[in-house]
Formats: C-alpha cells, sequence, structure tokens
C-alpha cells in the first residue's frame, strides 16, 4: 500500500520530509488520507435525526434517546443541540486486535493491514475531538479497552483531553485460565481509562461513623479514640520526634522512634513556619490527646540508673540507647503508655471512602479494603449470561457486565445527569442508567448511538435495531428467560426511548429536505429535557413548561399568527422559531425571541446557511 510520491513538486517533498523529521513529544501516527483510507463517515453535509416511532418505547414524551448511525454522524449532530451538557461519557471501542472487532468503510481491518494502528487512532481522534465539545465544566470519560491499544490510546487521550488523566481502572474479565497461542499467558483483565474536567470527583461510599460516640458529653460531639502517631521513623522525620508532657499529671511520654508523631510541636519550628494542623501543644491544651489508661510512671536519678533499666528491659519501650538526648529523661516523671488523639467526626474533611482504581472480581474471597470505595463486578461471563436471558440469544459477544457499568455510572453521575454512549452495542450503558436509576429513583436520561455494523458481506445487519432496541424495550417492559426447569419472570423498570436515525442532507439542499419533524427533534433536544412527537402540519407546535416555553412555527399563515396573537406571549421565558421570523416578531412582544430556522441550527452544526 505504498505511496507513489510523483505528483508531488521538490518543494513539497521537502516540506513533507521536514514535517516528519519534526520530534515532538506525545503519540504520532500515520494520517495521510491516501494511505490509511478516508473515513467514509467524514462529511460536510448537515445531519438531522429523524425518529421512527414503531422502534421507540413509550408513547411520548420521552426522556432517552437511541440513535442508530455512524457515532461520527451522530456526534455532529449533538453538537447542536449537547455542547458542555453531558456529564458523563462512556464507550467501549472496538478494540482492535485484528480478529474482526472493528469495520471501517464496511469491512473489517485484519492483522495483516499496514496501517491497522494508524487507521484505528485517526478513527477515535475524530469522535474523541467532537464527544469532548459536549462534556460540561464537571464531565468525565471513561473508554474501556484491551491491552492491544491501552497505551496508544492513552496518548491519543492526553492530546484530546490535555491534563485531564484521572488514571486507570483495572477489572478482571474472566475466573478461569486461557492461555494464548504465545508466550503461554492468560490474558484475564482488561482497562477502563478516565478523564476529567477540572471540576469532577467521584462519588465514594460512605464512611462507617458507628465507631464514633460521645461517653464524656464532649460539647464538640462524637469522637474516635484514633492513632497518635504515623509510620515515619525518626531519621525520616527528625521534626516530629520529640518528648510529649502532660502538665496535669507532670507526666512525661517518650515518642517512638519507629512511629513519630503525627503533628509537629511549636518547640520544633523554624522562623516563618506554616502549619497545615495544630502543633501538639495546642492539641493538648485543647483536650484532643488522649493521656493512658495505663498510669504507672517511672523516675531515673542518673543516666547510669537509666541506661541499666533499658538494658534489663523494664524501662518504658520507648527510650532505647540509640536515641538522642537520653539525658533529657534523667529526674523527670515518665510514663509507660501512649498518648492518643481524640478525633472528632466534625473534623474529617469528607464523610466517603475515596474510589479505588482496583476493581475487584465480585468472586473474589478476600475482604475489600476498609479505607477505600471498591467496585465489584463480574466478568464478560456475567454479561453474556444476561444478554442471553433477555434476548434468548448470544448474537452479541462479550457485552460489559451490567455491574462493571452501573458501578462507575454510580460513582460518577447525579441524580438528574445526562449519560452518552456513541459506541452503544448492546446498550448495556443504557440499561446500567435505568437500572441506577430504579436503585436510588434518580432521573438520569441517557443518549445511546449505535450502529448497524453492516459491512460487505452482512448487508441486513443492525444491531441497534436488532440487538440493542430489543435488549432495551424488554428490561422496560419485563422479560422471561427459561431456566434448566423452570420459566422465570423478570419485572421491568420505569423508562422509554426515542428512536432516532442519523439522516445526511448535502450542504445546498437544507432547505428542501430538512422536514419538520427533523426540526422539531433538534429543537426539543436543544431547550427540553424530553421529546415530544411531531405534531400535524401547520398550527403552533409547542413543548416546555411556563417558565421555559418552546415554540415551532412550520408556517406563519393568517391562522396561525391570529392564534399567536391571542396566546398573548408577554414573556422573555419563550423562544419562537420560524422560517418567516421578522413577520412573526410583528405579532409577539420585544421580550420574547425569535429566531430563524433552519439558519440557527446550522449555525449550531458549523455551518452557514
Amino acid at each position: 500500500m505504498a505511496r507513489n510520491y510523483d505528483d508531488l513538486s521538490r518543494e513539497q517533498l521537502i516540506a513533507l520530509l521536514q514535517a516528519r523529521d519534526k520530534r515532538r513529544f506525545g503519540l504520532v501516527w500515520e494520517r495521510d488520507k491516501s494511505l490509511i483510507g478516508v473515513d467514509g463517515s467524514l462529511n460536510d453535509d448537515f445531519v438531522a435525526l429523524e425518529a421512527d416511532l414503531e422502534l421507540s418505547v413509550g408513547a411520548g414524551p420521552w426522556h432517552n434517546i437511541l440513535i442508530e448511525g455512524d457515532n461520527y454522524d451522530a456526534l455532529r449532530a449533538l453538537s447542536i443541540s449537547h455542547k458542555g451538557r453531558i456529564k458523563c461519557i462512556l464507550i467501549d471501542p472496538p478494540y482492535n486486535t485484528g480478529s474482526g472487532d472493528f469495520i471501517y468503510n464496511d469491512r473489517f481491518l485484519d492483522r495483516e493491514h499496514r496501517y491497522r494502528h494508524s487507521v484505528w487512532l485517526e478513527f477515535m481522534f475524530q469522535r474523541l475531538q467532537l464527544a469532548k465539545e459536549l462534556l460540561t465544566d464537571d464531565g468525565v470519560i471513561f473508554v474501556c479497552i484491551g491491552e492491544e491499544e491501552v497505551h496508544r490510546l492513552a496518548c491519543l487521550m492526553d492530546q484530546v483531553f490535555p491534563g485531564q488523566k484521572v488514571g486507570t481502572f483495572v477489572w478482571r474479565t474472566r475466573s478461569g485460565a486461557n492461555d494464548s497461542r504465545e508466550y503461554f499467558r492468560s490474558i484475564d483483565h482488561e482497562y477502563v481509562l478516565c478523564y476529567a474536567r477540572p471540576g469532577f470527583s467521584f462519588g465514594g461510599q460512605a464512611k462507617d461513623a458507628s465507631e464514633y460516640t460521645n461517653p464524656d458529653n464532649d460539647p464538640r460531639g462524637p469522637w474516635l479514640n484514633d492513632n497518635l502517631v504515623k509510620a515515619h521513623n525518626r531519621h525520616q522525620r527528625a521534626d516530629a520526634f520529640y518528648p510529649v508532657y502532660n502538665p496535669e499529671t507532670d507526666v512525661w511520654y517518650a515518642p517512638d522512634p519507629d512511629s513519630v508523631w503525627r503533628f509537629a510541636s511549636e518547640k520544633k519550628l523554624k522562623p516563618g513556619q506554616k502549619l497545615r494542623a495544630k502543633p501538639m501543644e495546642q492539641l493538648i491544651r485543647e483536650g484532643k490527646v488522649l493521656w493512658p489508661g495505663d498510669t504507672r510512671t517511672v523516675r531515673y536519678n542518673t543516666l547510669e540508673e537509666l541506661l541499666a533499666a533499658i538494658d534489663a528491659g523494664t524501662a518504658p519501650r520507648n527510650l532505647r540507647r540509640d536515641i538522642p538526648d537520653l539525658e533529657f529523661w534523667v529526674g523527670k516523671t515518665i510514663g509507660y503508655g501512649k498518648p492518643r488523639y481524640k478525633r472528632h467526626l466534625s473534623e474529617v474533611k469528607r464523610t466517603e471512602k475515596p474510589f479505588s482504581t482496583w476493581i475487584r472480581p465480585s468472586a473474589d474471597k478476600e475482604e475489600a479494603p476498609e479505607d477505600v470505595s471498591s467496585l465489584e463486578v463480574g466478568g464478560t461471563n456475567e454479561g453474556t449470561a444476561l444478554l442471553k436471558q433477555i434476548l434468548g440469544n448470544k448474537n452479541f459477544p462479550y457485552p460489559k457486565p451490567l455491574s462493571l457499568i452501573q458501578g462507575l455510572l454510580a460513582q460518577a453521575t447525579g441524580p438528574d445527569d445526562i449519560v452518552l454512549d456513541f459506541f452503544a452495542g448492546s446498550g448495556t450503558t443504557g440499561h446500567a442508567v435505568l437500572a441506577l436509576n430504579a436503585e436510588d429513583g434518580g432521573n438520569r436520561r441517557f443518549i445511546l448511538v449505535s450502529s448497524t455494523e453492516e459491512t460487505v458481506d452482512e448487508l441486513d445487519k443492525n444491531v441497534c435495531r436488532d440487538v440493542c432496541q430489543v435488549r432495551l424495550a424488554r428490561v422496560i417492559s419485563g422479560y422471561d428467560y427459561r431456566t434448566k426447569d423452570k420459566l422465570k419472570h423478570v419485572e421491568g423498570v420505569p423508562g422509554d426511548f426515542i428512536y432516532l436515525r442519523t439522516k445526511r442532507i448535502p450542504r445546498g439542499k437544507v432547505l428542501t429536505r430538512l422536514s419538520h419533524g427533523r426540526i422539531w427533534t433538534a429543537l426539543q433536544m436543544l431547550h427540553c429535557k424530553q421529546i415530544n412527537p411531531a405534531q400535524p402540519a401547520g398550527g403552533i407546535w409547542e413543548a416546555g413548561s411556563e417558565e421555559d416555553r418552546l415554540i415551532y412555527l412550520p408556517k406563519a399563515d393568517a391562522a396561525t399568527l391570529s392564534e399567536l396573537n391571542g396566546r398573548r406571549l408577554h414573556t422573555a421565558h419563550a423562544t419562537i422559531y420560524a422560517w418567516q421570523p421578522e413577520l412573526v416578531a410583528q405579532h409577539v412582544s420585544k421580550a420574547v425571541s425569535v429566531r430563524p430556522v433552519p439558519q440557527c441550527l446550522l449555525e449550531r452544526f458549523g455551518q452557514k446557511s
């Protein structure tokens, strides 16, 4: 697949060589379209969305959206309505294994394709560039990926989302072993890359506050008997190695040479030094130090007497020959116990445990760590078994387990957020949104994009219609499945969705081919949280609430204008779209916004009318 450069001039050849010789930090891949081929989805046409009510679930209005079509087209259509509105993007793109998983221009790329990795990178780059514009200021994107492309994808994500890397989640895909043909190894894991805008934070998991009590009726509230030392020795943290004094009992406590105090001392502060936490002496004055229940004390009148006790093993355990300033302890009353910290619940910065990047298999018999929120999920066998229950077949291989997707969404989204998956496949993300809403009472909405996945050898294949739509419809309505000995029923969960298809309209034919129904869908996606069906031709089409009214006028004839006059729209919270905006503006208050169609949609799409 070598390129012939005979068509280039000497200057062009020099410029090409200079460009290739430039070294830079980051990922570089072949982007010459004559070498990697042209992505058939890249075009200059306007993309509209057309509803198929027969495949939609629910009578409308619909809160969720399922789009059939190339995801590049769908992302361009969403650029009209959803820029800056998507809280979470979660995608499971083709892993580019070369084993028939990556369809490019209606054909699978195999391992022998010379530019297989470059084609995949360019394919992903074009879509991620569009997707990043859809995220909210605190938005997050998760990308599932396998061993073959994880390192290249991470570099690509660094370029598209510079400085926004959160981390990499690792999850175990299988419980057994499956040695590969190469190197006698079993590949049992996959990755989820996470990138987020600055305002994003995981939800974590609520900490157990049951251990906080208030036996002494402290006015500061419940407290916990906590550790007062940290895991550093006196050589690592010399400034935290100092004696602690109880002024009420005149007893001194020696520091542990292997676990120094967690707080600094006023006596060891350098001039101008600022502390992030209160010093030990202030904590003692505030009653934040718990003195030992062991009231035993000892007093050594000479250094020889102290050394003899150390050698005999009768001295307090922290007094050793190798610690500095042993003379300090001569003549002082020394306690045997160890002071502890009175940690009040009110001073805990967060009531949640942080979210761990290590995703634990649900079959793992080891107990989860107590100090982090660890997601427990099943393997790909869980996803396969669930999809077989719903569909009655295995027509979609290796879907992600519902527990993985639902767990990530639970950590990354709030009850009113929008979730986008533009590699929706079998619809696991939509299923997870519905299940999560049913679990916590949320109102999350999903936008799924699933292609037909047709190829030159399978022209009738339609994964979106025959797998994704069917799965979501059955999850909502409920379904039956048969086990070995009986028929079982799964109750449906609340939900709906409108089924849309991407439609390309040549730039010069937008005025004649952009139907009223397509305009109505686009306008509602832009302004409303739900989509109503198209209305009868003519008249006034309305949606939204009284506080935020959306109106579309397919025609501005005398009857329509007369009806509009009768509405007496005098609110700034109404927006009217019309083909003759100047005429319509004469019949409403100046406070009402009147906008032209299709010009307003073309401008948001990035085109001029």
